[in-house]
């Protein structure tokens, strides 16, 4: 069955294309054409948002279920957790979030991810890439010392090669490494190296042969340039950018995913972290706005992706971020709305599968009040009419 919605406002992921005619079956969108009248002058459709990192496994309820992000994993089943991640993948597909990847992933997600792809449930698209990290690194230290019971590890270039094996054939669609420190890991230091060269090389040489983009947790100003010249696919957080590395980054196009909420959330105390996690973040914030607004001056790619867990970024305070993105960038209203749509997907090589509304891709969109590529402001969760995706609709009503 045809839907359509005619005489609607369109952005489409890189411009205003005017009042139009759009039209969609099932999970593929047919047409979008001129329309002679504007029948809903108040509203518009965009593309839904594309949040290249984000954390499934948390708890998805209201409130904290009595727990934190640390606690939360070792007192939940996986089965649990697995039922958990769905939910808040749910969540933020309801609040126009319609493309997601999660950069700390297990079976659990990609569990997750099969069910909605088959149409089992509701979901977003999503993609699910797997941590190689190392004993002692930023992302082993999220787990006190005295539980046994830890995540997989790989402390040599040879376990970093079949780390990557075993996530591919977990179903896996990406792999994430670790070149410093981080915020809240335990007992952390930003400025921490983590894994060797040679163990870095034979991570991404291996993710690379299967197919598998390659995500690095960069915040130091080493731990970017590492990265760099090991070949990364992506920065995630860039914090201590430097002017030289954002000219590297600009001239290759590698995007680099800000996280900017997160960080300020935790350095202001907006939200349960340790004494330590807080100092950490407080460090960082302090020059980052300078450094990145520079680096976006300089044309590096950033695209949206928030860190989202629900613990701090909750799901669907990515439209927020957008919003930071002008604010903290320098970005115009449309050029950030084009950080969280096209350019997110095509980021992730989704580019012809999402992110833009056009005929053949999927019918991924938001019904909104207002014109967000005009005013950053108007993109809120409160202004959301109606959200379809993979050509159904999931929250709201359609105009009729």
């Amino acid at each position: 069955m045809t839907h359509r919605l005619d005489g609607i406002r369109v952005w489409d992921g890189t411009r205003d294309v005017g009042v139009s005619a759009l039209a969609w079956a099932p999970d593929r969108i047919e047409e979008v054409t001129p329309a002679a009248e504007e029948r809903w002058p108040e509203l518009c459709v965009l593309p839904g948002l594309v949040d290249t990192h984000v954390h499934l496994l948390g708890f998805a309820g209201e409130g904290d279920g009595g727990t934190d992000t640390f606690t939360f994993p070792l007192v939940t089943t996986r089965e649990e957790q697995t039922l958990h991640a769905a939910a808040n993948a749910q969540k933020a597909m309801r609040r126009g979030v319609t493309t997601l990847r999660d950069l700390a992933g297990d079976q659990a997600q990609a569990a997750a991810r099969r069910a909605f792809d088959l149409g089992i449930m509701p979901g977003p698209r999503l993609l699910v890439s797997g941590p190689v990290g190392m004993t002692a690194g930023h992302g082993d230290l999220f787990v006190p010392p005295a539980v046994k019971e830890r995540a997989p590890l790989a402390d040599s270039p040879d376990e970093c090669r079949k780390l990557v094996r075993t996530w591919a054939r977990a179903g896996l669609t990406g792999i994430k490494i670790f070149t410093s420190g981080g915020v809240l890991s335990i007992g952390d230091k930003v400025g921490w190296r983590n894994h060797t060269r040679e163990e870095l090389r034979a991570t991404i040489d291996e993710a690379h042969a299967l197919g598998m983009l390659v995500s690095a947790h960069a915040h130091s100003e080493v731990g970017i340039q590492i990265a760099l010249e090991e070949g990364a696919d992506s920065i995630e957080h860039g914090t201590e950018l430097t002017a030289a590395q954002a000219e590297v980054l600009a001239a290759r196009g590698t995007p680099v995913g800000p996280t900017l909420l997160i960080n300020e959330i935790i350095a202001q105390g907006k939200a349960a972290a340790s004494a330590e996690a807080r100092d950490k973040a407080a460090e960082l914030v302090a020059r980052r706005d300078e450094l990145f607004r520079a680096a976006a001056r300089a044309g590096v790619r950033f695209v949206l992706g928030t860190d989202a867990s629900g613990y701090f970024v909750e799901f669907g305070d990515q439209l927020t971020e957008v919003v930071r993105m002008t604010e903290v960038l320098g970005f115009d209203a449309e050029t950030a709305l084009r950080a969280a749509t096209s350019d997110a997907a095509a980021s992730m090589g989704l580019g012809n599968v999402t992110g833009r509304i056009a005929p053949g891709l999927g019918a991924d969109f938001i019904v909104l009040r207002g014109r967000p590529w005009e005013r950053a402001a108007d993109l809120t969760p409160e202004n959301i009419v109606a959200v379809v995706c993979r050509g159904v609709l999931v929250a709201g009503e359609l105009p009729s």
